[in-house]
């Protein structure tokens, strides 16, 4: 039997680079939301002690490392959440804290790129976070790191700069819900799969950004992820 014909032409395959070479193939992104505690104070919101909540960003908003975002439609507040991301590597689902950095491929660095007027919007009309998360690209991602390379990144500093500034700077330590205890919350909800990415959470410090800035997040033990903001589209 021949293989059905397409109606219209193949989606193109999103894909991160890999240190030492090759890509991996992006097939979900998630978010944990509020994983810092100094975050969680500064937009004075829930309680420190909530179980972690995950949402979604395209697949198709991954940003790479040195390219450029326009300034997105519908915010005048557009904001900056540098993030450890995950790149799982061995599907599973309800996995055992204890086993959870098995199924982690490697690590890098990312950006929750945020309309936080949208978001607050949202929270208040108590309605889905996604015009306030899940736009074009909203999802900065840096070269990943494989754990065969640089093993796990369960503690080191992650920093932000806009234009040389120093805006956030935190320890993956100081994480509510550290990388095997959000794999494993997450893989209760959902089958975690080969190529999905999960950011988890921002220390505080975050803050606007305007066209022509540039933004580089810094993780030890990984390569920096830079990108720069642009002019919005026509």
């Amino acid at each position: 039997m021949s293989l059905a014909q397409r109606v219209l032409p193949a989606v193109d395959e999103t894909t991160v680079p890999v240190l030492g070479g090759g890509v991996f193939p992006v097939r979900r992104i998630y978010c944990v939301g509020r994983n810092y505690v100094d975050h969680i104070r500064e937009m004075k919101e829930a309680d420190e002690r909530d179980p972690p909540f995950f949402f979604q960003k395209p697949r198709d908003s991954i940003v790479q490392d040195g390219d450029t975002v326009p300034y997105p439609p519908l915010t005048s507040d557009f904001q900056f959440e540098g993030e450890l991301v995950l790149a799982i590597g061995k599907p599973g689902r309800q996995i055992a804290v204890e086993n959870a950095l098995d199924h982690v491929f490697g690590y890098a660095a990312g950006i929750d790129l945020t309309r936080r007027d949208r978001q607050r919007d949202a929270r208040d009309m108590r309605l889905p976070w996604e015009i306030g998360k899940s736009f074009d690209a909203s999802a900065p991602c840096g070269i990943v790191t494989p754990v065969s390379a640089g093993g796990h990144r369960t503690s080191g500093a992650i920093t932000l700069a806009v234009n040389g500034a120093e805006r956030q700077r935190g320890e993956l330590a100081q994480m509510i819900w550290n990388v095997p205890e959000i794999i494993a919350q997450l893989s209760r909800q959902v089958t975690l799969g080969i190529g999905d990415l999960i950011f988890t959470g921002t220390p505080a410090g975050v803050g606007a950004v305007v066209p022509g800035d540039e933004i580089v997040v810094t993780i030890d033990g990984l390569k920096p992820l830079t990108i720069a903001i642009a002019a919005p589209e026509n």
